[in-house]
């Protein structure tokens, strides 16, 4: 798993490098403190004949010169392993020049390249994730993100795709070589779950959340993009190409899936159960061996990831329900939320009554 922590407006590297020069003096002082005093402390402790030796030519001088040396070592140490930070944690754009004739006819091909067709264990298609997920979340580059929604609808369409795929992979590798229905997969896994002495299948669910931060990028990325299209996306592509539909049962099924990882179990309740104050049928999950389940499990590592990412699942989702919150909740006085906001096909974890449900909890602010 590669973390990457930048701010979205990145300063030149010479300025950024500039910039860390007092912090990495300060702690070379330190170090350099730290083990002059340890050396110092070493010779009391040395065999008589080293002892005298040493101290015949111990003078102040020889003090300051032994200082100096240890000072200019961690220096070096702190300042490379600085360089280092500046240089690896830059964000790389993937984009044309401004102003060139590639950035006014084409300017999302670069990114959509790198995402496409790069190894997916390699930099080159971290760092592209990266810099779609700042593009859809933040205005510094808007010209970019408007350039996703142009009139033919294909960049969306490619944009969506990437961003979706490793969701899918995620929610069906969870349940991947296991079988029954997709009802009696979620009970089954979670059954399996609630002991920690499963080595196969911990080390299995490891390798998934190892890569944590593209699923989060991935995730924040088209969350972001589909709430932005409310008010930017002027030709609908995002409506008319199915899009919205398939991100909000994407991400709906990958947090379903994440849940019964963590052990939460969740069951099908009849559509008659509750009602919501907008007249919405509210679903009832039933956690009673919740408790139970993860409650053994709470220092566990993989709680801690399962957690994290069902937290960045849950925001996306309530971003997107938060821009179309009135457009869904007139699907649903009309009996169409199914219709226009969870896709016909089968998704990758789960029912399709099950997403119903669950967005149903959405609409009513009501999910955790």
């Amino acid at each position: 798993m590669i973390l990457v922590a930048c701010s979205c407006q990145q300063r030149p590297p010479f300025f950024s490098f500039k910039m860390g020069i007092p912090s990495a003096i300060t702690r070379a002082l330190k170090l350099s403190a730290a083990a002059y005093l340890f050396s110092a402390l070493l010779l009391v402790f040395l065999p008589h004949h080293f002892n005298t030796d040493l101290k015949l030519g111990n003078s102040f001088a020889q003090h300051i010169i032994s200082y100096a040396v240890i000072f200019s070592m961690f220096l070096c140490w702190e300042l490379t392993h600085h360089l280092h930070q500046v240089l690896h944690t830059k964000r790389f754009v993937f984009a044309p020049p401004k102003g060139s004739a590639a950035a006014e006819t084409n300017p999302s091909e670069p990114l959509l390249v790198a995402l496409e067709e790069s190894s997916p264990t390699s930099l080159l298609k971290y760092l592209a994730y990266l810099d779609l997920c700042m593009v859809c979340e933040n205005n510094a580059d808007y010209w970019r993100r408007a350039a996703f929604f142009e009139e033919t609808g294909e960049t969306y369409k490619r944009v969506a795709a990437v961003c979706l795929r490793p969701l899918e992979q995620l929610a069906s590798k969870l349940v991947q070589g296991l079988e029954g229905s997709p009802d009696d997969k979620a009970y089954r896994i979670s059954d399996q779950l609630q002991s920690s002495t499963n080595p196969r299948l911990n080390s299995k669910c490891y390798e998934l959340l190892n890569n944590f931060q593209l699923y989060s990028w991935s995730a924040r990325a088209i969350a972001s993009l589909t709430a932005h299209s409310h008010n930017e996306d002027r030709f609908g592509v995002a409506q008319l190409s199915g899009s919205n539909a398939a991100v909000i049962s994407t991400l709906i099924a990958c947090l379903l899936a994440v849940e019964t990882l963590m052990g939460k179990k969740s069951s099908l309740q009849p559509s008659h159960n509750s009602m919501g104050p907008f007249g919405i049928k509210l679903a009832t999950f039933n956690t009673g061996r919740r408790d139970v389940g993860t409650g053994k499990r709470r220092d566990d590592p993989l709680y801690s990831k399962a957690y994290a990412m069902a937290d960045v699942l849950r925001t996306s989702i309530y971003c997107i329900v938060s821009a179309f919150h009135h457009e869904m909740l007139t699907s649903a006085k009309a009996g169409l939320l199914e219709k226009d906001w969870i896709t016909s096909g089968k998704p990758p974890f789960g029912t399709r009554e099950f997403l119903l449900q669950k967005l149903h909890l959405f609409l009513d602010f009501q999910a955790s």
